[in-house]
């Protein structure tokens, strides 16, 4: 029954009674819908969660960090075929690049671009070279890279241009502190230590005037504070020398380097300079094969005689140098004695001579001023010699005495403005040398 049906049969009882239905039928209509959508939502809901619970949980920041591509020579290295090598002997950059199947022109128009960045010829066997191939199947030369040295290198452009690039590697300087006791001699030490022998050069260099390197005995020992330098992980050589102890016989010698107004120097812990007037020795590394004396076996005559000077063993051509500055006052060659003859005046009191040296160094000539340490001659065994070897002395006044036994005042010390300075950094400087003295 219908509302419409009332009308058409106007009875009244059928009218409310289809009225009251069809209000019904709406209440279901809302209540079911109603149950359908909140049953919904509820397993929305719970699908949702589930879903959430899986995921990572999100930070505030979300950084996406993207792999830089690695550079060797400001190339990107996985972008090519590489191949390393080193120059080979009598090997010039011809040779390398049209063995790679570069042209001759296309070579040529390369060394004259080089022209003004770096001579090719001037490539030396041993160092290294690094050849950049394109990745296709043709594997084409593309460019090389020639490292002049630890730093600097050349570009080469194989290809259109042929441009020549020069660059420099980044160093990177690490600090280090590292100990030695002698057992032989200071270069093995650093051998043994596995630091570079180069510090025995430098540590002569900073001790000459202190340290007497042909008395070194076993157990002796020295802690040095440098600088190394590092290309790609890989170490190039020394940096600068800040600091070092070096025991000797017992006796605790420190060397500090400090700035003052007119440069670097080295100083010891009361802040003397360790530049003397003189070096201890005039040439490096050697041993003493004979000692001042006045009644010495000559080995070549067979008879007793003075020895009024030392005699350092070296290897022929050692370089000698001027322990002092001066003047040359005599360069001759001495047939039935010293050979090869230099003598030098340095002030109103002392002189020294060389003898036996094999040839003398460019430059020197009598009445040439030389500087201290400044190379005058090379070990050698002119004259009355059984073999390579320096006899070296020095006169005071005139008369000959014990070249290591001469005293010489030292340099400036600290200035007394510069004392507080100084002294802080000496006191920083002690601690870790000698905590690391062995």
């Amino acid at each position: 029954m219908s509302l419409l049906r009332f009308i058409r049969t106007g009875s009244p009882k059928s009218a409310t009674t289809s009225l009251k239905n069809l209000r019904m039928n709406k209440r279901r209509i809302y209540w079911i819908t109603g149950l359908v959508i909140t049953t919904l939502i509820i397993f929305l809901t719970l699908r949702f969660n589930r879903y959430y619970q899986k995921l990572p949980p999100l930070e505030e920041d979300v950084v996406i960090k993207v792999s830089e591509p690695k550079l060797l020579y400001g190339l990107p290295a996985d972008s090519f075929h590489i191949e390393e090598s080193t120059v080979a002997r009598n090997q010039n950059l011809s040779d390398i690049l049209i063995d790679r199947g570069v042209s001759a022109q296309a070579v040529d128009q390369i060394a004259k671009n080089s022209v003004s960045v770096f001579d090719v010829r001037k490539m030396k066997a041993g160092n290294q070279y690094t050849v950049f191939y394109s990745k296709d199947e043709n594997r084409s030369p593309l460019f090389l890279a020639y490292n002049n040295n630890g730093v600097d290198y050349y570009l080469y452009s194989l290809t259109d241009s042929f441009k020549v690039l020069a660059g420099k590697h980044e160093v990177i300087s690490k600090r280090q502190t590292m100990s030695g006791v002698i057992n032989s001699s200071l270069w093995n030490a650093m051998k043994e230590n596995n630091m570079s022998p180069l510090l025995a050069v430098e540590l002569s260099d900073i001790y000459a005037w202190t340290i007497d390197f042909f008395g070194i005995q076993k157990g002796d020992k020295f802690t040095v504070i440098y600088d190394e330098d590092f290309v790609n992980g890989e170490s190039i050589g020394l940096g600068k020398i800040y600091s070092a102890s070096f025991t000797q016989a017992g006796s605790i010698f420190y060397a500090i380097r400090f700035t003052q107004e007119d440069g670097d120097s080295f100083f010891d812990e009361k802040g003397n300079s360790l530049r003397k007037a003189f070096l201890k020795a005039p040439l490096k590394f050697s041993r003493i094969s004979s000692r001042f004396s006045n009644n010495r076996m000559h080995p070549v005559l067979r008879i007793v005689r003075p020895h009024h000077g030392v005699d350092y063993a070296a290897a022929s051509g050692t370089p000698v140098v001027s322990i002092g500055d001066g003047v040359v006052l005599q360069k001759s060659y001495q047939p039935a004695g010293g050979g090869n003859f230099l003598k030098i005046r340095h002030n109103s009191v002392y002189t020294t001579s060389y003898m036996h040296l094999s040839k003398f160094a460019v430059g020197i000539k009598t009445g040439a001023r030389v500087k201290q340490g400044e190379v005058i001659g090379y070990v050698g065994s002119t004259g009355l010699s059984s073999g390579p070897h320096l006899d070296f002395r020095v006169y005071l006044g005139g008369s000959a005495v014990d070249p290591l036994k001469i005293k010489s005042e030292p340099a400036e010390p600290v200035r007394p403005a510069n004392l507080v300075k100084f002294n802080t950094l000496r006191d920083s400087v002690l601690q870790i040398l000698k905590v690391k003295v062995m």
